[in-house]
């Protein structure tokens, strides 16, 4: 291969890369040390899971994606460009353990929230908020109220909700965590079959249940406790659709395993 063709190529593969991570470090101003020396690439139509004890920085991680805070060292570029510019078009979604609805809405007005406040036209807003309620399953529901839900159902509201944008990064921070173990498991089998329509979208998705992470993701980030580090990131090389029959595998239990043992160190 000629040194062009190598750049050429070295061209394609950082366009591919909505997330590009370089010694990335984050200390507070009273001295904390949440994020030491990460260094992570996320390519395009990825599934990664974070995993850590509590403090180790994964929401940490999370903000300075969004630009929601700087970085104190290292480098960082999303969607090739810097956090506050990937924010401003639009490309980079967030989904929170709580669902922030807003309770005097219906949800139609919730999911079409993002495309009213960047002044999209109504008609097209309606079709956008009416396409992701289908896609979540929630479309006869639209006119109803946030407190008539179901917990299950306020979160595929809120997934919706990120989803009406078309974001080609999607971060999500437990979003499960407060439901169910049957909902829990059903809302993974819904989240996997709406990334998958969408080949390109990437999503970065922070959990405490290792069960959980094995289940989702291309890849595991496995973080160590404060000052957090990147200390394994496990691959789960198994193919999409991924199936419930997936969770009761040999194969499973020994990624639970590995995953399991790198918490401890």
């Amino acid at each position: 291969m000629s040194a062009q063709a190598e750049i050429q190529q070295l061209d394609e593969m950082s366009k591919n890369q909505l997330v590009m991570m370089d010694s990335l470090e984050k200390i507070y101003p009273n001295g904390t040390i949440a994020v030491k020396d990460a260094t992570l690439e996320v390519g395009e139509g990825e599934f990664l899971c974070f995993v850590g004890p509590s403090g180790c920085g994964k929401s940490t991680i999370f903000n300075m994606i969004t630009g929601l805070t700087e970085p104190t060292d290292g480098k960082l570029a999303v969607l090739q460009t810097n956090p506050e510019e990937a924010r401003k078009h639009n490309d980079i979604a967030f989904v929170f353990q709580e669902h922030t609805l807003l309770p005097w809405s219906n949800l139609l007005d919730n999911v079409m929230l993002p495309l009213k406040l960047r002044r999209v036209p109504k008609k097209q807003c309606i079709e956008e908020a009416e396409r992701v309620l289908e896609l979540v399953g929630l479309k006869e529901h639209m006119k109803s109220l946030p407190r008539q839900l179901s917990g299950g159902m306020k979160m595929r509201v809120s997934i919706a909700r990120a989803l009406v944008s078309r974001p080609k990064l999607l971060l999500m921070d437990e979003p499960f965590g407060a439901l169910d173990e049957i909902t829990r498991q059903t809302l993974q089998d819904e989240l996997l079959d709406i990334w998958q329509k969408d080949k390109q979208m990437s999503v970065l998705f922070i959990t405490h249940n290792v069960f959980e992470a094995v289940f989702l993701s291309t890849r595991v980030v496995v973080m160590t406790p404060r000052p957090g580090k990147i200390a394994d990131i496990v691959d789960v090389p198994v193919a999409f659709p991924r199936h419930d029959e997936f969770r009761t595998t040999h194969e499973f239990s020994e990624l639970v395993r590995t995953i399991s043992l790198g918490l401890q160190h």
